[in-house]
Parts: C-alpha cells; sequence; structure tokens
C-alpha cells in the first residue's frame, strides 16, 4: 500500500490511533481527512486564525450577521460567528460519523473561557452546542467548575473534550466525572454506548511552563528532560485509563515537534495535531512503529523529579481539584484563550462600528 505520509501510516496501521485536525481551517482539514484524520477541533485561538485566514469567505457573513441582529452585541454575533463556521465544517466529518457509529468524526467546539468559575453555564452551553449538529464535541476548561459541568453534560448526552488540562489529577478528574455522568444515564435507562469522550492532555504546553519554571526556581535541570514531562504524564494517564476501563479516552493536544506523535503510536487513543505539524510528521523519516507501551527513561524521569512543578503533575493526587485553576500551566492557557476570544471580538466590533457601510 502507498501511504499518503506518516500519519496516513500511522492510522492504517494502528487503527485504534485517531488522529484529528487541531483546526477547522477548510483546506487544512480536507489535507487531514485524506491522509486519516477522524476529528477536527476548535478553540478561542483557532476560530481566530480561521477567521483572518478565511476573512474573504466570512466577511460577507459578518456583516449579515450584524444585519439581521440590529440589536446584538459584538459577543452575540461573535457566538453567532463561532456556530457557523462550525457548522460549515462539520459535514466534511460526516461521513466518518456516520461509518464508525458516532464513535469518530466529531468536531468540537469549545465553550465560553469566560465561563470556567461557573459550572452552569459551561452545562448549558455545552448541551446548545451538542443541538446544533449530531458530530459536534464539546469542549470545557478542567477548571473545579469545569470537573462539575463535565459529568451534568455527560449526563445530558453531551460528547465532551476536556481541555485546558494538562497534569495527571485532571486526567483522572475528568475520567471520573465522565464515568458519574454515564452512570446517571444508564440509572435511566439513555443510551451511553456511541458516546465517545476524550480528555486533553496539553502535552507541549506543560513542557513550555516547567522549561520556563525551572531556571526561574534556580532549578538545574537536563535541558533534554523538559521535552519529555507531557510525555511522561500522558503514558501514565494512558496506563491508568486502561487499567481502570475509562470509556473516557486520553488525547493528546499542543504538540510541539515529532515525538508528541511518535511516541504515542500503537495506543488507543486520540492526537490531535496542527497542520504545520502534520506536514513535518509526514515529511519525517520516523518509523511508524508502537511506542505506546515504551516508558520514559529513568534518567529523564530523574532529572524531571528535581521540579517540584512535575511532581505535582505526575501523581494522581499531587493537585487538588480546587487548585486546578492555579497550576501555572493553566492559568497561561486559560488567558491565552481569553486573549484570543477578545481578539475575535475586536474583529467583530471593527465591522459593527462600520455598520452603515454594511446596512443593505
Amino acid at each position: 500500500m502507498e501511504y499518503k505520509g506518516k500519519l496516513h501510516e500511522t492510522v492504517v496501521k494502528f487503527p485504534m490511533t485517531d488522529v484529528w485536525n487541531d483546526s477547522c481551517a477548510k483546506d487544512e482539514l480536507e489535507y487531514a481527512i485524506e491522509r486519516g484524520a477522524v476529528g477536527a477541533t476548535t478553540n478561542p485561538v483557532i476560530v481566530t486564525q480561521v477567521l483572518e485566514k478565511e476573512l474573504p469567505i466570512w466577511e460577507d457573513t459578518i456583516k449579515k450577521l450584524i444585519v439581521d441582529n440590529p440589536t446584538a452585541s459584538e459577543d452575540d454575533i461573535a457566538w453567532k460567528l463561532i456556530e457557523t463556521i462550525g457548522l460549515a465544517r462539520a459535514p466534511m466529518l460526516m461521513p466518518i460519523f456516520e461509518k464508525f457509529n458516532g464513535l469518530k468524526g466529531r468536531l468540537s467546539m469549545q465553550t465560553n473561557a469566560k465561563y470556567n468559575r461557573n459550572w452552569e453555564l459551561m452545562a448549558n452551553q455545552a448541551e446548545y452546542f451538542a443541538s446544533l449538529a449530531p458530530n459536534i464535541q464539546v469542549k470545557m476548561p478542567v477548571t473545579a467548575a469545569g470537573v462539575k459541568a463535565i459529568e451534568e453534560s455527560t449526563y445530558r448526552g453531551v460528547n465532551v473534550n476536556a481541555t485546558v488540562s494538562f497534569i495527571l489529577p485532571q486526567a483522572i478528574a475528568v475520567a471520573e466525572a465522565v464515568e458519574r455522568g454515564l452512570a446517571r444515564r444508564r440509572a435511566e435507562g439513555l443510551p451511553t454506548e456511541n458516546m465517545s469522550p476524550v480528555c486533553t492532555l496539553m502535552v507541549g504546553r506543560l513542557d513550555d511552563y516547567l522549561k520556563g519554571y525551572a531556571p526561574k526556581m534556580g532549578i538545574d535541570v537536563d535541558p533534554e528532560a523538559f521535552k519529555w514531562a507531557g510525555v511522561a504524564v500522558f503514558k501514565k494517564a494512558y496506563q491508568i485509563y486502561k487499567a481502570r476501563g475509562y470509556q473516557t479516552r486520553v488525547l493528546v493536544a499542543a504538540v510541539r515537534g515529532p515525538h508528541h506523535w511518535s511516541n504515542f503510536i500503537g495506543g488507543d487513543c486520540v492526537m490531535t495535531i496542527p497542520y504545520a505539524k502534520q506536514v513535518e510528521i509526514n515529511e519525517s523519516d520516523i518509523e511508524v512503529k508502537a511506542r505506546m507501551d515504551d516508558p520514559v527513561d529513568e534518567k529523564i524521569l530523574a532529572e524531571l523529579n528535581k521540579i517540584p512543578e512535575f511532581v505535582r503533575a505526575y501523581a494522581e493526587d499531587g493537585v487538588a481539584v480546587e487548585d486546578f485553576v492555579n497550576y501555572g500551566s493553566t492559568r497561561a492557557t486559560l488567558r491565552g484563550f481569553l486573549e484570543g476570544y477578545d481578539k475575535l471580538v475586536r474583529i467583530i466590533r471593527d465591522y459593527m462600528v462600520l455598520s452603515l457601510d454594511v446596512m443593505p
């Protein structure tokens, strides 16, 4: 068989290892699907990047939304646009969704990052997003409120994608919250067999955080160790998930290089990969072989264990649920998502200020 790059070879040889496109840009999603991708994901930063890339496609839509909703705020228009873009791309994955009975072929939409302290707002928005198309998956951050929202949303039949998640305690809290939600559904005779929850671990963002944290604290660590922190946490979470039989699958995100793909090949997991990294991986000469069960080198772990924040990330009880929001990579990522959303709103605002030019 002639493979269309390393990612295509990965999913053909290891069908349990799924690849998603870390964007909803049309050309990038087409590229990924052609090479075996079975999902796509978005967040405020991604949506803004797609809008900037595809502005000629969406400009008339923005103007029409403003005209058709004369009393809407800039936030209202922003969310209508997020929905519109998502619903324009979800059909691209529907053939996959139908082929796999809902277990693959989903597009993730993310709840408002401003709701990260309010589980009811997150759960209600998640339920609304899930109603927009049959193959919508809904992302929400793993804060204390997010954990509650994940349970409630699962109970309501929403396929969740836990995000803003980096550490083992978050991964366990997500899986347990999903199990509670599934149990509530089963107790009421509601179906669960076609639900496909995932828990994202943003491996590269954990690496980034520790790489900045250690020097500030005067901790001398072999620089090579930093790129293995996320890998180590992901592999440990994966082994716990499999041992405990959680219905949730772990998902690799924040891919920084080919090692964030090659080390997870063969796992019953998901990898969401940006277009540029897909191209880099597809053109690499790295052998496609199962490595999921290969442990991280003990010398690397010894280096990482010099860092208290890694120790907390790697221990199941290292961070309490109520402190998830205070973990360094959580704060930084929430801030980034909020800034990405603010940038989107500014784009909308510019059109609204010029509303006389868009009126019929």
